[in-house]
């Protein structure tokens, strides 16, 4: 079967990672955004029976005083148990396999989210009923959709909308983030292209910030208004206020909205105009303002960019209010972790972690968590132990102190996306895009200096299952945790267009 991926003219990139969702309450909330939002540090319970924390003691600071041949014992012996360790007893299921346009969507890329009732939604990059538009013929300009449970343990799926219904795609195409919802059901969430603002580099134009909202009788279509269309501020070498938002949102207790977009901005990175950056977006009378917090490739000369560029995941606030993120690129080597402070003349970036070599871990792409100060992200690529499959780092942006686990590709490979912390606080749960025993993808745990395979994806015959999952997880009241892979499922003959999955460790 060929993928739907092979008719694409622009890549899909990596999304970002919602934080928290699921997990224990902050110690801030938004009385305006839903639990799912995220906002804040998760605080670790004094009762907890083991802390994330003390389950990585184990792991090398590599700030500290110890030597080389004490890291390549570490790593010796976690590869050893990285390579046999796998759950069992574990239940996966696919809750939703996706059809394709016109009917349906296709290639979802983005986290999900639950409402109060226990409905998943999410976004898929392709299919709808668009699929006739000449931005996206024949595969569809993405939709959002909603999964509800059935009282016999199915899931009934609904298209919400479908992008480029308007003319010229005004509305937005190719959502790959996951969404945001607030307490009254309405979903916000990022395009990739369409808007109003033509872009000066290509005809997909610059991308949105659009919100859905329900209808007020049941079954009347949901309607979707943009907030915001990208490279409505252009300078004389593209867009001001950057394009190709393709991280997941953000909010604070005001019901500001968090991005970043992946290109331009005021930089100066040559070739794209500059290298993103992260935005505010603020609801007014008249309508919603945005502020740029602070613009990648601000500092340096020609492709080197020691503040980082071409953010791909969101950001994270912690309980103070500082913002924190990951570049893909730049930041003094190749990728960075920043965090962004407020303060009385603006936003002030410090960059926590640059990676310049490949064995400390390269190109990161997911969001950061964060457990009583310390952050989690993961890199999609390096990593010291000669796979370079990419792998989970440990940050302590006060200590400055610093720790990696990686991948070896038997246990996953090239995670897309950040990990979260379980509600009861005693593991790391992600995915990787690659890896695993057939090479489609792993979904991952650690509860110890060690990786515990959950899932290995195309396992079933003709990867019905699912492969290549670039999102992350979000887990609900009992524990189980929910996801997407971006291909596999069942195919229509041609195209296999992903799935919705539940997997109970």
């Amino acid at each position: 079967m060929r993928s739907l991926r092979e008719l694409l003219s622009k890549p899909v990139a990596a999304i970002e990672q919602k934080g928290f969702f699921g997990a224990a309450g902050p110690a801030q909330r938004s009385s305006h955004f839903a639990q799912n939002d995220n906002i804040s540090e998760l605080q670790t319970p004094a009762t907890s029976p083991k802390s994330l924390l003390t389950s990585w003691r184990l792991m090398y600071d590599s700030s500290s005083a110890l030597g080389e041949s004490m890291k390549q014992v570490f790593f010796c012996v976690l590869l050893a148990l990285a390579s046999c360790s796998f759950s069992l007893g574990q239940t996966y299921k696919v809750l939703w396999s996706f059809g394709g346009a016109p009917n349906d969507g296709a290639l979802p890329a983005g986290n999900l989210i639950f409402d109060g009732k226990g409905n998943l939604y999410g976004t898929t990059r392709n299919g709808g009923s668009s699929a006739g538009a000449a931005y996206c013929y024949p595969v569809g300009c993405g939709t959002v959709f909603e999964l509800s449970p059935d009282s016999d343990g199915t899931w009934t799926e609904t298209v919400l909308y479908n992008f480029c219904t308007l003319q010229n795609c005004t509305d937005g195409l190719f959502p790959v983030a996951g969404l945001l919802i607030d307490a009254s059901g309405d979903l916000y969430g990022t395009t990739q292209g369409g808007g109003a603002s033509s872009c000066i580099a290509g005809s997909y134009n610059c991308g949105t910030v659009f919100e859905l909202s329900p209808p007020a009788s049941l079954g009347e279509p949901w309607t979707e208004t943009v907030l915001y269309s990208f490279c409505s501020v252009q300078n004389q070498i593209g867009c001001a206020d950057g394009n190709t938002p393709s991280s997941q949102l953000t909010a604070d207790a005001s019901g500001n909205l968090y991005g970043t977009t992946s290109f331009e901005g005021a930089g100066t990175y040559p070739g794209n105009g500059g290298g993103g950056n992260v935005f505010e977006l603020s609801p007014t009378p008249s309508g919603w303002i945005m502020n740029t917090l602070y613009n990648f490739c601000s500092t340096g000369q020609g492709k080197f960019c020691p503040d980082g560029s071409y953010p791909v995941a969101g950001v994270t606030f912690d309980g103070s209010g500082n913002l924190y993120g990951t570049t893909e690129k730049g930041g003094g080597g190749i990728g960075e972790v920043y965090e962004l402070s407020p303060g009385a003349s603006g936003w002030t970036l410090s960059i926590v972690y640059t990676s310049h070599f490949g064995k400390q871990g390269i190109e990161p792409q997911g969001t950061v968590s964060i457990v009583n100060g310390t952050l989690y992200t993961t890199f999609s690529s390096g990593g010291n132990n000669g796979f370079a499959a990419g792998g989970v780092w440990r940050l302590n942006p006060t200590q400055r102190r610093f720790s990696s686990l990686p991948l070896n590709y038997h246990n996953g490979a090239n995670p897309a996306a950040g990990v979260i912390v379980n509600s009861a606080n005693t593991a790391l749960f992600g995915t990787s895009s690659e890896g695993g025993t057939a090479g489609a993808g792993a979904i991952f745990e650690v509860s110890s200096p060690s990786y515990t395979v959950l899932y290995n994806f195309c396992s079933q015959p003709g990867c019905t299952d699912g492969e290549y999952p670039v999102a992350g997880l979000v887990e609900d009241q009992a524990g189980n945790f929910y996801g997407t892979a971006e291909l596999g499922g069942i195919c229509d003959g041609i195209y296999c267009n992903g799935v919705v999955f539940e997997i109970t460790p």
